[in-house]
Parts: C-alpha cells; structure tokens; sequence
C-alpha cells in the first residue's frame, strides 16, 4: 500500500473529488482527516471509508479561518504524530461571466479564496513537515498558457493559485517538503446531475482532449495517491497533468 503509515489531512473533503481522493488515500493505507464546513458530506466519505476498513476522522471547519486551521492541523500532529500529507480541494464560489460583465466581487472571490485557503492550509501542515524533513502539500486546479472566454476570475486564480505552488515549493523543498498540483480540464462526474448545461459542459470538456475523455474522479484519486507516495520522490515545484491532452506542457 502506497500511504501506509501516512497520515493525511484533507481540506475540502465532502465534496465529490475530495470525497475521491480521500477514499483512494484510504485504500492505500493512510490516515486520513477531512475536513469541510459542513459535517454531513463529510460523515458520509468517512463512514464509506470505514466501512472499507480505512480508516477516517473529521473536522468541521472553515479553511479561511486561520485559527482553526491551525488549531486543526496542531491537533492531528499531536495525535497522530505526524503530519505527512496536505492536500486542500475546497470549493471557491466561482461566477464565470465575460470580464466585461462580471461584477468586481465575483470576479475576486475566486482568487482570494484560493490564496488565503492554500497558504493557511499549506502554512500549517508545513510547520509540522519541516520538523520532520519531509511531507507533501497538494493542490488541486492549475493554470497553463492557455484559456477560454467568459471564465470570470476563475482561470486568473489557478494561475496564481500555480505562482503560490511555486514559492512554498522554493521555501519548503530544502526542508524536504515537496508542493505539487494535479491539473485537470474538468470532472464531469463532479457535476451535479440536475445541474442545467451538464451535457453540454461535458461534451465541451471532451472535445478540447486528445484522448476524447474526461478525466474520472478515479483518475484524480490515482494521481493524488502517486503525487502523495513515495514513488514520486523527486517530484516537486511542478504541477501532474491528467488533462486528458487539453492541456499540452
């Protein structure tokens, strides 16, 4: 098992692709602590987990506060003894409208709400992985040199979401922490089934890949396991792209 012994904290973790992730860490053998702000989704990844003999706790919180972040992330390395594994999927309440249309707020919502959640996030777990030289701080998102219109500010904040990955990858990586990003062109299965357009964003999803496929929520588990383990020890400051081909390095 490729996380066995590790412990990993998972901010965003009621969602459906936090759900994924931390089911997959699970299989492969780590500790796994979600954490959301609402308890229900969160009950339901971890008793799924369980029940598959993972094992699985739970914290309600909000990743912008920056003092129950830090309570957090201080319990479980009290607890656990280590924190081995950040990985922060939250959600950003992004509006996608043309830039000429967006109101100032929607567009920065996005961007500042990816910022201060990944730096409180990663600041935490970091403080405990520089103790014990060694640790992995993922994100989930990416940016690239390419775009589309009417995305609001949501392309704007992967990029710098990217810039951030990158500076906490120069500090951190002399203390033995890699930072990386898994980058996807988009998760059908992550949207909901009664949301209006799913068709149509899943076919536009699939039309702009190489492979003619989305990305599945398997995929993202499998590549967030890897990024996590071992086996991908001299990978940081990079982001893993499982685009399908959308988006070409």
């Amino acid at each position: 098992m490729l996380l066995e012994r590790k412990t990993a904290v998972l901010h965003g973790a009621g969602g459906p692709i936090g759900g994924a992730v931390a089911r997959a860490f699970a299989r492969e053998g780590a500790r796994v602590f979600l954490t959301g702000r609402t308890r229900e989704p969160l009950d339901a990844v971890a008793t799924d987990i369980r029940s598959r003999g993972g094992t699985a706790d739970i914290g309600v919180l909000d990743a912008l506060d920056e003092s129950d972040v830090d309570a957090f992330v201080d319990d479980i390395a009290a607890e656990a003894g280590s924190v081995d594994v950040s990985f922060n999927l939250i959600g950003f309440g992004d509006v996608q409208q043309p830039l000429m249309e967006i109101d100032v707020e929607d567009f920065t919502r996005p961007v500042t709400t990816l910022l201060r959640s990944h730096f409180l996030t990663t600041r935490a777990a970091a403080r405990h992985m520089v103790r014990r030289g060694s640790g992995v701080v993922l994100a989930f998102g990416g940016g690239g040199p390419h775009t589309l219109p009417n995305l609001g500010g949501l392309k704007v904040a992967f990029d710098a979401l990217e810039g951030l990955r990158r500076q906490w990858a120069c500090e951190l990586g002399p203390h033995g922490v890699r930072v990386i990003t898994v980058k996807t062109g988009g998760i059908p299965e992550s949207i909901p089934t009664e949301f209006e357009g799913r068709e149509a964003i899943e076919a536009q999803i699939v039309a702009h890949t190489l492979l003619r496929r989305a990305a599945t929520l398997e995929d993202v588990g499998n590549a967030a396991v890897f990024a996590a383990s071992d086996m991908a020890a001299a990978v940081t400051a990079a982001d893993i792209n499982i685009t399908c081909g959308s988006v070409m390095d």
